[in-house]
């Protein structure tokens, strides 16, 4: 019969795996207390949760949660960082600490159900933040709209130009009459 805090420590890794957008896994073998510390705190600024558990309860949860792909990876002295927004702030968090320190080894990640080796990972560090991808959509959409708004423009500056042309060369054709 499994301990209480056992089953305890299952439920809270299920219930972060559920909230978190991805789940990245980590290898932190070497790395000292103040660099763990400096990792944590760059985590949290990008929203993520960075958990050193038993691979044994890791494993457990994701089977329980049907994340069978995933459960090889979980062996060995493996973290897990759960992103609970933005899965490409914290992969760049994870790759830029990993170029410091390289004690730090992303192994892989579960975006969803979708299991990323860790070139992977590093490829999605290097998509541009949410921000900027809204930005360069509503750039995208506002750019016909402009267009046609300057083409209607151009036809009554055009149809008052071509008037006001007419207008002048008749009062100058009735100015040559008198």
């Amino acid at each position: 019969m499994p301990r209480p805090e056992k089953v305890q420590a299952v439920a809270d890794i299920k219930a972060r795996w559920e909230q978190s957008e991805a789940v990245f896994l980590t290898e932190y073998r070497g790395l000292n207390v103040k660099q763990m510390a400096t990792l944590r705190r760059n985590l949290r600024q990008a929203d993520a949760d960075y958990r050193v558990v038993k691979m044994t309860l890791a494993q457990r949860a994701a089977n329980e949660l049907g994340l069978d792909v995933i459960t090889d990876q979980l062996i060995g002295p493996t973290a897990l960082t759960f992103a609970k927004s933005d899965a490409v702030a914290t992969a760049k968090t994870l790759r830029d600490f990993a170029k410091e320190n390289d004690r730090l080894v992303l192994k892989s990640a579960l975006l969803g159900k979708v299991l990323l080796g860790s070139s992977e990972v590093s490829k999605l560090a290097d998509i541009e933040p949410r921000q900027v991808l809204l930005a360069k959509i509503a750039g995208a959409a506002k750019a016909p709209l402009a267009q046609a708004a300057g083409l209607l423009a151009s036809f009554t500056r055009n149809a008052a130009s071509m008037f006001g042309q007419f207008l002048d060369k008749k009062t100058a054709s009735e100015a040559e009459e008198v």
